[in-house]
């Protein structure tokens, strides 16, 4: 179980790190709890944040009502997180 937690620790650290760079934020410490809007995200940046997981992860982040309904940093890597893990688990089988 401390493998599974440390494996989606790591997973999650990536995908901030994608978030942070591709969403072109500087001199911020971004938490679960940091509000997309506060972020000044546009959407063309945030096409980019998804390309990048994408290309990075072999996975497809379909923009459904679970993205698009996402507020908070929390949210949107618990819904990439769903996709990556779904993906992981078809490739496995």
């Amino acid at each position: 179980m401390a493998e599974v937690a440390a494996r989606d620790e790591d997973l999650h650290r990536q995908l901030l790190a994608i978030v942070v760079e591709e969403g072109m934020i500087k001199d911020r410490e971004l938490e679960a709890a940091t509000r997309l809007d506060e972020l000044g995200i546009e959407s063309a940046d945030f096409v980019m944040i998804l390309m990048a997981i994408e290309e990075k992860f072999g996975v497809y982040i379909p923009v459904d009502e679970n993205l698009t309904e996402a507020k908070t940093v929390g949210e949107l890597l618990d819904v990439v997180t769903r996709h990556i893990d779904e993906h992981r688990r078809q490739v496995a089988s």
